[in-house]
C-alpha cells in the first residue's frame, strides 16, 4: 500500500512542490561543497585516512574496465582501499532489465580500447564461471584484489574455466562463504544509496566506474591525497575524433530528450555546440520523462541522477540552477506545441528553451504566458502555434519517438541515434556520456 501511493504521488502534477524542493536540494552547489567539508571535518575529527570503498560485480562488463585502472589508483593516491563484492542490482533501480544487459555489453564492447583494455566478452558468462569468480574474489585479500581481479575477469569473460580453476587451487571459498561476502557487499552498496557495481564511493559521495573517476581523482587531489605533483590522470580516454570536422558529406544525429531529465539538461549545450563542430543534420524527438512512462525511480537513485548530473553540469559548464520540474500537466503542455514548432524548424530550439527554464530558471513551462513569450522569441507566430496548444497529436510523435529508441536497445535520457544521410546503417548511443562516442562513429564515417 505505501509503495502504490508513492507511485502514485510521483506521477503526479500535485507533487510538484516536494519534488521541486528535493530536486533542489540534490542539486544545489551549495548543499555539495557542504557535504563534503562535513565530511571532511568529521573524517580529521576521528583521525581516519582517506578510505575509498570500490564495489566490483565479477559479471559486470564496467566492472571490467574499472577494475584494470585499481592498481594505479592505489599508486597514485595515499587511501586505504576497500574493495567490496557484489551481487545482482538492486532490482527497484534497474528499469528495462533485457534492454540494459544488452546495452552495457555492447557499450563495453566499443570503449574499452579507448581505455587501452582488452575486453573479451562476446557474451554474458555462464553462471558456474561467475560462481568460480566470485569463490575466487571472496578469498583475496584487499591488497591483492586489483592484481587477481583482472586476471579473474578476463578469464571470465573469455569463457576460460581452466585458468578460472588453477586460480581456484590458491583462492578457495565455500559456497556459504561467497552468499555471505555478497550479501554482506549488497548492503554495504545499498547503505551508502547505490545500486549497481562498478562504483566507488568516498565520504558521502559516489562515483561510477571509469565515467566518473575523474570527480573521485579531482577530489582526492584538493584534499591532497595524490602521492606526485604532476597531477595526472590516472584514467584518460584515447580518442581519435578532431574537436571539429570539416567533410563533403554529412550524417544525422537523432537527438532523444525528455523534458524532465537532469542529464537531457546537462547534454543540451553540447548538443548545440556539436552542430557547430560536426558536419549533421539535427533530428529531434523527444519521449516522455520515465515517470509519465509509468516507471518509478525509487528516491536514492532520484537523489544519485540528480547530484550526479548537477556534478556533470559544473564540469561542463552548464550549471544547475533553480529547478521546476515539469512532471504532469507541464509537461503535457509544453509537449503539445512541440510537432508544430519542429516543423517549422525550431524543435531542437524550443526543447533547449524548455530544459533551461526548468534546470536553470525555476520556471514552470507550462504557464501559458512562458509559453507564449518563448514561442515568439523563437520568431513564431503564437496565435498560429497556440492552435496545438492541449490536443493530442503529440502523444503519437511522443509514443513513435520512444519505440524508435528502443530499437536501439535504449530506454533512458538522452540517447542519440547516427545513420547514414539517407538514414541507413542505424548506431545508437545512450547517455550523455557518450557525446565522446558519437564524434568517434561520425569520424570513421565521414574521414
Amino acid at each position: 500500500m505505501i509503495q502504490a501511493f508513492r507511485n502514485f504521488i510521483t506521477r503526479r502534477t500535485f507533487a510538484y512542490k516536494l519534488r521541486n524542493k528535493a530536486m533542489n536540494m540534490f542539486s544545489s552547489f551549495e548543499n555539495f561543497n557542504l557535504i563534503r567539508e562535513k565530511a571532511e571535518a568529521s573524517r580529521k575529527a576521528e583521525n581516519r585516512p582517506h578510505e575509498v570503498l570500490y564495489f566490483h560485480k565479477v559479471d559486470d562488463p564496467y566492472s571490467h574496465l574499472t577494475v584494470h585502472y585499481i592498481d594505479k589508483f592505489k599508486e597514485a593516491y595515499d587511501v586505504q582501499f576497500k574493495p567490496i563484492l557484489v551481487g545482482e542490482e538492486n532490482p527497484a533501480a534497474l528499469h528495462e532489465p533485457t534492454l540494459y544487459t544488452d546495452y552495457c555489453l555492447e557499450d563495453v564492447k566499443r570503449i574499452a580500447s579507448y581505455y587501452d583494455v582488452d575486453f573479451p566478452g562476446k557474451s554474458y558468462p555462464e553462471k558456474k564461471l561467475v560462481d568460480k569468480a566470485n569463490s575466487i574474489l571472496t578469498a583475496v585479500n584487499p591488497d591483492e584484489f586489483g592484481s587477481v581481479a583482472k586476471t579473474v575477469s578476463h578469464a571470465l569473460w573469455s569463457g576460460d574455466l581452466a585458468k578460472l580453476e588453477e586460480l581456484e587451487v590458491s583462492y578457495k571459498s565455500s559456497e556459504q562463504e561467497v552468499i555471505e561476502t555478497l550479501k554482506e557487499g549488497n548492503e554495504i552498496r545499498n547503505g551508502c544509496d547505490y545500486y549497481f557495481g562498478s562504483a566507488f564511493y568516498y565520504e558521502k559521495e559516489l562515483y561510477w566506474g571509469v565515467d566518473r573517476l575523474n570527480h573521485l581523482e579531482d577530489r582526492l587531489t584538493e584534499l591532497g591525497a595524490n602521492k606526485s605533483s604532476d597531477n595526472e590522470p590516472v584514467c584518460l580516454l584515447q580518442t581519435k575524433a578532431p574537436d571539429t570536422l570539416t567533410a563533403e558529406k554529412s550524417v544525422n544525429l537523432t537527438y532523444y530528450p525528455s523534458l524532465n531529465s537532469p542529464y537531457t539538461f546537462v547534454s543540451a549545450k553540447r548538443v548545440k555546440e556539436f552542430r557547430e563542430e560536426y558536419p549533421i543534420n539535427l533530428i529531434t524527438k523527444p519521449v516522455l520523462p520515465m515517470l509519465m512512462r509509468m516507471m518509478v525511480i525509487p528516491t536514492f537513485k532520484g537523489k544519485y541522477i540528480i547530484s550526479d548530473a548537477a556534478r556533470e553540469g559544473r564540469k561542463y559548464g552548464y550549471e544547475m540552477k533553480e529547478v521546476f520540474s515539469p512532471i504532469g500537466k507541464p509537461a503535457r503542455k509544453a509537449y503539445s506545441l512541440f510537432p508544430l514548432i519542429d516543423s517549422l524548424g525550431k524543435g531542437f530550439e524550443y526543447i533547449d528553451e524548455l530544459l533551461k527554464a526548468s534546470f536553470q530558471e525555476g520556471i514552470n513551462i507550462g504557464d501559458n504566458d512562458y509559453l507564449k513569450n518563448t514561442v515568439t522569441e523563437l520568431g513564431l507566430d503564437w496565435d498560429s502555434v497556440k492552435r496545438d496548444l492541449n490536443t493530442s497529436k503529440w502523444k503519437k510523435v511522443l509514443n513513435d519517438n520512444v519505440n524508435d529508441m528502443y530499437q536501439g536497445n535504449c530506454w533512458g535520457v538522452p540517447s542519440f541515434k547516427i545513420t547514414d544521410a539517407d538514414g541507413s546503417n542505424p548506431y545508437y548511443v545512450w547517455g550523455q556520456d557518450r557525446m565522446w562516442l558519437l564524434k568517434e562513429e561520425i569520424n570513421r564515417r565521414l574521414t
